[in-house]
């Protein structure tokens, strides 16, 4: 059974695929074209914590590919409470023809997966992002026109998000560069799993985002708190301060370069205004790519892979 849990679960080669056919499915969209590839089919989505594009960019997928959608929030059925994670599993298995996790806790992800009779899919996890990064390389390739040899700089946290795009930029053939305050990098376990991933795979770290950004081709940012981190919400202010994208920082980076953002975002923090909505954003391409980058993995899990 093969599952989308991180970016170990595919190759390099399966990776590049899924790009490709993203492209392809968008450029039907855009001629009109929504072919029922998955007609029938369903895609459960069991969602511990809130959501907006990752929930709305998986059952637009199923729409437009022909299946439907069956959404669980936090109180219905209530995982790993009312009932385990592993009945939980078995019973939306026999529903549903994949589902979608978006949990606090990599481990119940883990868990889920190993009792479902299903492909399962990370929407979000505390450890991994892989459907947002999938997103975000398909978004650079149409900036770029390529992957290969270009350089991603993240400013902030070294957080799920920064995980799953490092590991994506490794395999990629990308150079990643974390500008993250002292106590915010990537720790040794992290680093040992990107190794893993892409021996061959250039990644640094550095505090001093000025000098790292000085040759980004992408200089990508994300929420100083992520939920269930408010607790920390003062500290972690006063330790990112030096690393808001803004027109200073913009000012050390090549003319080319553009600025992501994996949203929601908050102004005035880690991003300001006028780059948000400036003309080197490609934050709204970003979140709209979540939805072809997912068709084409939906496509592949459903019918070429587990079901074919």
């Amino acid at each position: 059974m093969r599952h989308y849990l991180s970016f170990q679960d595919i190759t390099p080669a399966e990776m590049r695929y899924l790009l490709r056919e993203a492209a392809r499915l968008k450029a039907d969209l855009r001629q009109g074209k929504r072919p029922p590839l998955l007609a029938g089919r369903v895609l459960g989505l069991v969602f511990e914590k809130p959501s907006l594009r990752t929930r709305a960019s998986f059952e637009a997928a199923m729409i437009q590919l022909g299946g439907g959608a069956m959404f669980f929030g936090a109180n219905d059925g209530r995982m790993g409470v009312r009932e385990p994670v592993a009945d939980f599993a078995r019973t939306l298995s026999g529903y549903c023809d994949a589902v979608a996790l978006r949990v606090f806790s990599h481990d119940t992800l883990e868990e889920f997966a190993k009792h479902a009779r299903v492909p399962v899919i990370n929407a979000l996890s505390d450890r991994a992002h892989p459907c947002q990064a999938l997103g975000d390389l398909l978004t650079i390739q149409e900036t770029f026109g390529s992957l290969e040899g270009r350089t991603l700089v993240f400013v902030g946290d070294g957080n799920n998000v920064a995980m799953s795009v490092a590991l994506g930029c490794g395999m990629a053939g990308m150079r990643f560069i974390l500008a993250a305050p002292e106590g915010y990098r990537f720790d040794e376990a992290f680093l040992q799993r990107y190794r893993r991933v892409a021996p061959q795979g250039e990644l640094f770290m550095n505090g001093r985002p000025e000098h790292c950004v000085a040759q980004a081709d992408i200089i990508y940012t994300d929420v100083w708190t992520s939920m269930g981190q408010e607790d920390e919400a003062n500290q972690r202010r006063a330790a990112f301060a030096p690393f808001q994208v803004n027109a200073t920082l913009l000012a050390h980076a090549p003319s080319h370069a553009r600025v992501m953002h994996c949203l929601p975002a908050v102004r005035g923090e880690e991003i300001d205004e006028p780059v948000m909505e400036g003309e080197r954003s490609i934050v709204f391409q970003q979140a709209e790519n979540r939805l072809h980058a997912q068709k084409a993995l939906l496509k592949w899990l459903m019918l070429e892979q587990n079901h074919a």
